[in-house]
């Protein structure tokens, strides 16, 4: 029984990891189609969706039989359980990917202002979700915690992006409305670093028992 319940959360970790992999493919593409403003692009990640979706469904139901098959406790309990809400977050980190894709739709070119600030947010949410996952692969205390001073980056990117676009829109009426989809762009981004922090307080979790929030 034990060989079981712990072959079954190696597969937890895999499939976490190739979910996240293919998050991280979405989320760099729709920032690519965003860069260049194709709409082609755009739409091709747009129905990359359904991939995310399925490892959702794998995630949830490798739990589902985990705990009805090996009945576990404590901390191999909670590392179960654990997965399923990061499969979630995962799976909220793509629709949000998905949407910046789907504001490529809606900008009518060229761009108002070079993307700078945009795109460092963006890898550095990227960074989170990735560094979330390995402290869940290793049980990283260290790596969890660490996500929040990441995340106090990406919210002061972000405050600056608005700033920016705040006065492109005062002042330049003619791409208000460019302004305003990169403003949603930015707050996208620094959504998808607070489930990367979800991350982190789940990988806590697992070790103490107790919930921590990492995105004060």
């Amino acid at each position: 029984m034990r060989h079981s319940l712990n072959e079954g959360q190696q597969i937890l970790t895999t499939l976490l990891k190739k979910m996240g992999e293919e998050v991280s493919r979405i989320l760099q593409g729709s920032m690519k189609a965003l860069y260049s403003l194709d709409r082609e692009k755009a739409e091709f990640w747009i129905a990359e969706d359904q991939k995310v979706n399925d490892y959702e469904r794998q995630v949830d139901d490798e739990c589902v039989l985990l705990i009805a098959t090996q009945q576990p406790v404590a901390k191999d309990l909670r590392k179960i359980i654990s997965a399923m809400k990061i499969s979630t977050d995962l799976e909220r980190i793509a629709d949000l990917a998905i949407d910046i894709a789907k504001v490529v739709r809606r900008i009518e070119g060229p761009l108002c202002k070079p993307l700078i600030d945009i795109p460092r947010m963006a890898d550095e949410a990227m960074k989170m979700m990735r560094q979330g996952l390995e402290a869940y692969s290793n049980e990283d205390m260290v790596l969890a915690q660490n996500l929040s001073e990441l995340d106090d980056a990406v919210d002061h990117l972000y405050k600056q992006v608005v700033r920016d676009l705040l006065v492109i829109m005062t002042q330049e009426s003619d791409n208000l409305d460019q302004a305003m989809h990169l403003t949603f762009v930015a707050r996208y981004l620094e959504r998808i670093a607070d489930h990367a922090t979800n991350i982190g307080e789940n990988v806590i979790y697992i070790a103490t028992g107790e919930r921590k929030d990492l995105n004060k």
